[in-house]
């Protein structure tokens, strides 16, 4: 497997389920991610602009490929609504071999 193989799971938040809805479609389609899951039900404390804030959120957890991350970052940030979004990867040391090869598969490039 190379760099560009190794799956990450990246997270996000946003406001509403169905903006985390409409986000996720665009990265699968794009195949930017293979899968996105939508967890309602978070609360967020957070400081922003010198006060500390509390907001509820929904919590988006993705499914990429390292190689994906450049191209999944300006998306992100060209689509979603808040001014900083939350987006982090976290490397996935292990996973079960055909789940790693299924999202492997799900996030390559088609050739034009």
């Amino acid at each position: 497997m190379t760099v560009a193989e190794t799956p990450v799971v990246v997270l996000t938040t946003l406001g509403s389920p169905d903006a985390a809805r409409d986000l996720v479609r665009r990265l699968v389609e794009d195949r930017l991610v293979a899968c996105g899951t939508v967890v309602p039900g978070a609360t967020s404390i957070y400081r922003w602009q010198g006060a500390v804030t509390t907001d509820d959120e929904v919590l988006v957890v993705l499914k990429t490929v390292r190689g994906r991350w450049d191209a999944l970052a300006a998306a992100v940030d060209r689509h979603h609504p808040y001014d900083t979004p939350e987006l982090v990867a976290l490397p996935i040391d292990v996973g079960l071999p055909r789940y790693v090869e299924w999202l492997t598969t799900q996030t390559a490039e088609i050739p034009a």
